[in-house]
């Protein structure tokens, strides 16, 4: 059985590997550090345990997964999160990724699609102490107006085009981690910073393969990025 220790480790060799892409030769280490705070393994589940430290997705029922570990410290070190950021995420998912914001940031907003999910992450971000994480049961494509702007928003799920919403709510001078693409096709890692209220910068970081996005814009081809290949 694989350890943290190895997760670790297993992370540091990935962002060497993936270097020439990304840029970055090691990660933020308050990242790193939360990564190895986060228990993984409470957050899998039972008939994963073996395989929680793996560096790799795995199943964690409806259809989701839990993301790979390099690529859950990857987007968490490209938000740039910093202890007086509030940030949004649109995915909570098993709440895995919602823990390790919520060891880096002051406050941390997560929506789920599917409220199975949404409910059983809240019980079990509520068991383990966390106390600056909020979730809700909606569609994340629309964001979480009422407390915007975010510091950072990232996205844990792949969006056939990047959401307005999302661009409208972020804070200037915020990050926007998310990947984009369609099921079984090619997906990138894009971040977008704000750097004014009508100016965004992109920079596509790697390809990457994610559960799509779903709700009612999750087919949406009429807002296509025109770049997109």
């Amino acid at each position: 059985m694989n350890t943290v220790q190895s997760m670790l480790q297993d992370i540091e060799m990935e962002v060497k590997f993936t270097h020439a892409m990304t840029g970055k030769n090691a990660l933020m280490p308050s990242v790193m550090a939360a990564m190895k705070r986060v228990p993984r393994q409470d957050f899998v589940p039972e008939e994963c345990q073996p395989r929680a430290f793996y560096n790799g997705p795995l199943p964690i029922g409806k259809g989701q997964t839990i993301s790979q570990p390099f690529i859950v410290a990857l987007m968490s070190d490209l938000l740039n999160p910093q202890p007086e950021h509030s940030v949004l995420e649109i995915g909570t998912g098993c709440g895995y990724q919602t823990a390790v914001l919520a060891c880096l940031v002051r406050q941390v907003y997560s929506v789920e699609i599917i409220e199975e999910l949404s409910v059983a992450s809240g019980e079990r971000l509520d068991r383990q102490g966390y106390t600056n994480v909020e979730l809700r049961s909606g569609d994340g494509y629309n964001g979480w107006p009422e407390h915007a702007p975010y510091d950072g928003i990232i996205v844990t799920a792949a969006a056939p085009h990047v959401p307005q919403p999302l661009i409208d709510q972020l804070r200037v001078g915020g990050r926007l981690v998310i990947p984009v693409g369609y099921p079984y096709s090619y997906q990138e890692l894009r971040v977008l910073e704000k750097q004014a209220e009508d100016k965004i910068e992109t920079r596509c970081v790697l390809a990457v393969s994610f559960v799509p996005l779903t709700g009612k814009h999750s087919t949406d081809t009429a807002y296509r990025d025109d770049d997109f290949p």
